[in-house]
């Protein structure tokens, strides 16, 4: 199964090449793609070189600038397609999720169309070095989001996940609209409202250690009033949806 890891990326370059070593270092047949925003620290450039050191299995998309989580992704599954991927990956560039589990994740997507990295079932964890205000924070965004879509998945603000390419590629994305990490909710939330076979698997969800965190307080007001915009926008897929289980692997 080929795989393609999309990294969207803007000021990583103390992360990156530490990133990708850890992922070529895998038993996978795996491909990385870097999708940077004209990062002014040089991610780009890092990118570049990687890609001259592993021909073949790092590509990488330059923008103009900042554009945002959704447009950088969408690229990104586009050009996964193009590059012949059986699954694609979403996980965040800053090493604050473990490339190991990907193996992991690899092996249960054989039995579903998405596996889920979550920090909210039993194995997962949250940094024990964040303090106590940010995990209520991050738990209370998580319960929120799931309490107004009336969504069963345990960890919907999670950037970290692997997809089979048919069932990605069927995801009406010209449809999806947020622009913020709200666009992980919104993700998940419509594959869901497909009947896509799900799978959570438990994930540590570590710090970063280097460079700046991208969330802020705009980021998180736009997901706040965001999230019923995606309820509402997706009122007709809901009408035809089924209830479902979603399967959790310890």
């Amino acid at each position: 199964m080929r795989i393609v890891v999309v990294l969207p990326t803007y000021n990583e370059a103390e992360n990156l090449k530490n990133l990708v070593s850890v992922l070529f270092s895998l038993p996978l047949d795996l491909m990385v793609l870097v999708v940077d925003d004209n990062s002014p620290d040089g991610t780009g450039n890092i990118a570049e070189k990687l890609s001259t050191e592993h021909q073949n299995r790092v590509a990488v998309l330059h923008r103009a600038g900042k554009q945002g989580l959704r447009s950088a992704y969408i690229e990104g599954f586009h050009k996964a397609f193009e590059m012949g991927a059986d699954a694609v990956v979403q996980m965040d560039a800053d090493l604050s999720h473990d490339p190991v589990v990907l193996t992991e994740m690899s092996n249960r997507l054989a039995s579903c169309d998405v596996v889920i990295g979550s920090r909210y079932v039993k194995g997962g964890s949250l940094d024990e070095r964040w303090p106590l205000w940010r995990k209520a924070l991050s738990a209370f965004g998580n319960n929120y989001a799931r309490t107004i879509l009336g969504f069963p998945l345990h960890d919907v603000t999670t950037g970290y996940r692997m997809w089979k390419c048919e069932a990605l590629y069927k995801i009406p994305l010209d449809r999806i609209r947020s622009n913020g990490y709200i666009f992980l909710v919104e993700m998940a939330y419509v594959a869901f409202l497909m009947e896509y076979d799900i799978t959570e698997v438990p994930i540590h969800f570590a710090d970063r250690r280097w460079g700046k965190s991208k969330m802020s307080l705009k980021i998180q007001l736009e997901a706040a009033i965001r999230i019923w915009d995606v309820w509402w926008h997706y009122r007709d897929l809901r009408k035809r949806s089924h209830p479902h289980e979603i399967k959790v692997e310890e």
